[in-house]
């Protein structure tokens, strides 16, 4: 029996023009800009760990790689709801940096830096093909799926990828990216820039 599971929603954006290269080359992509800085915002609607119950609280993984992502040197931050109890941070610290193991414990690798953890009051929202975050003062993020002409009322869909959150990703455009946390700072609203959404159940 697994120590811990979350599932959920999950949506993100990040710096890079839309498609983001890190999809289409397993990671050893050069970053559009250089380099990548990307809010990976996860929902979780039901999950626990040791017997903590970890239902309705949300939190964003903020990474910043100065070149592809496959090369490592990454600086991690968490940015979790400020509702969680002390036992729920330390629960989702665990699971988000890959202490605990599950999908996020295959980046570890990659990390360089852990920034720390903030707390902030989140609101994940789904409207459609819409999906909006927001962190206090430090993240506003909103993309919205790209529509397929094959199936009305979904978006565009890449499989088999290697995104630690889900295998297979909602193709999105990024509407709103904007980050002020852990050094990593971006403002974007052109819609030209990359996002993600999907459903997530990890486990470990």
């Amino acid at each position: 029996m697994a120590a811990w599971k979350i599932s959920g929603e999950y949506m993100e954006t990040c710096n890079c023009t839309f498609l983001c290269p890190c999809i289409t080359s397993n990671l050893a992509g050069a970053p559009t800009e250089g380099d990548c800085k990307a809010a990976v915002a996860l929902r979780i609607d039901k999950g626990e760990r040791n017997g903590v119950k970890l239902d309705g609280v949300s939190f964003i993984v903020m990474m910043h790689s100065p070149g592809p992502m496959g090369a490592g040197n990454m600086t991690v931050g968490l940015i979790i709801d400020e509702r969680a109890s002390d036992q729920q941070v330390e629960a989702i610290s665990a699971i988000a940096t890959g202490a605990a193991g599950g999908p996020m414990a295959a980046l570890a690798p990659l990390v360089g830096r852990i920034a720390g953890v903030e707390r902030r009051p989140i609101s994940f929202t789904i409207d459609g093909l819409k999906r909006s975050v927001r962190a206090g003062d430090l993240v506003d993020q909103s993309c919205e799926g790209v529509a397929s002409a094959a199936s009305p009322g979904q978006a565009l869909g890449v499989d088999n990828t290697v995104h630690p959150v889900n295998s297979r990703l909602s193709m999105a455009r990024a509407l709103l990216s904007k980050f002020n946390v852990f050094g990593i700072q971006w403002n974007d609203s052109t819609g030209t820039r990359n996002g993600h959404f999907a459903p997530f159940a990890w486990a470990g």
